[in-house]
């Protein structure tokens, strides 16, 4: 089967094709014929050996000093059930599955052997693979955040980063939850995020949203780069602000922030669960989370898909279509 692996740290070229022979499951383990995966700013740090600032020395201790410890990256992909070993219950042959790895990664292959009771779900009826891929880990990270930043019904919530895979998934999310959701984005983004369901679009090109008098009860950052004491005074009392990066500088201003004030701070690291993809699920089909897909690319052009990835120009998400012959 085909497989990506990168041997060194560096640019997207570093990424390369290679044939190994096919997994055997396990006894309690099933094999997925992966359909989709996706290129996520995850998979572009750790191939870069590139971290938030402050973050290096720590990043390559978990990875690898010299060389990567996991050679294959992706953290999410869809597929079909190949074989089950012989103690799975949950799952059958041809069941159509969402998988995602998050950290531990390797889901850019053609075939992936993963515990049944690992964060495995059937994938929702009414979307593509490609799309059911494009929605699994923006939608696990927000849904993560939002349930930790206490979001209810009638609350006022920003997303800053509203058009990547991660804020497309947030702005969504909270208004389901039933919030009132403003989205910051670059202009030329706004009618995308709009058409998201969010109330309100700032352009961060031409309007500072920490100037403009408003405040929020949760400030969701979803890309690390608004400023604390702008959104100090843009949350509400008590209010919550969330933030899924940050470097080691910001990290100093948000504990001296959560030791000064009364607003609340939440950073953490997302732990996959089948209960949540089942969750995502339910909303998928019943067309509260629609994917947004800006590119997608074949398994062989996975240095160009991290090549576009890195511009931070995308809206939405960059899907890797996995053929089979």
């Amino acid at each position: 089967m085909k497989v990506v692996v990168y041997e060194t740290y560096g640019p997207p070229e570093v990424l390369k094709l290679k044939e190994v022979e096919r997994p055997v499951p396990g006894d309690n383990e099933v094999l997925i014929k992966s359909y989709a995966t996706a290129v996520t700013k995850f998979d572009c740090w750790m191939r870069s050996s590139t971290s938030p600032p402050g973050f290096g020395l720590l990043m390559r201790m978990a990875t690898g000093f010299r060389k990567p410890k996991q050679p294959i990256l992706g953290t999410e992909l869809a597929g079909e059930i190949e074989t089950v070993g012989k103690d799975v219950t949950l799952f059958k042959k041809g069941d159509q599955v969402n998988v995602c790895l998050g950290m531990s990664m390797g889901a850019y292959v053609e075939y992936l052997c993963f515990p049944e009771n690992g964060a495995l779900a059937l994938k929702p009826a009414n979307v593509s693979y490609e799309e059911s891929v494009s929605l699994l880990q923006g939608g696990l990270t927000a849904l993560y955040f939002l349930r930790n930043g206490k979001i209810q019904s009638g609350q006022k919530v920003l997303i800053f980063g509203a058009s990547g895979g991660l804020g497309i998934a947030a702005v969504q999310l909270a208004k389901y939850f039933g919030a009132e959701v403003t989205g910051v984005c670059s202009g030329t983004k706004v009618d995308l995020v709009k058409s998201l369901g969010a109330d309100r679009v700032i352009d961060y090109r031409t309007e500072d949203f920490t100037k403009n008098g408003q405040t929020y009860d949760i400030i969701f950052d979803t890309v690390g780069k608004s400023s604390v004491s702008g959104c100090k005074r843009s949350l509400k009392s008590n209010g919550y602000y969330l933030l899924a990066t940050f470097g080691l500088p910001k990290l100093i201003q948000l504990l001296w922030l959560s030791k000064t004030s009364n607003k609340k701070i939440f950073m953490g690291t997302v732990k996959e669960k089948a209960e949540d993809l089942l969750f995502l699920k339910e909303i998928i089909e019943g067309g509260k989370l629609k994917p947004v897909i800006d590119r997608r690319y074949s398994l062989e052009q996975i240095a160009e898909a991290h090549r576009y990835a890195e511009t931070g120009q995308k809206k939405g998400s960059v899907v890797i279509t996995v053929g089979h012959t």
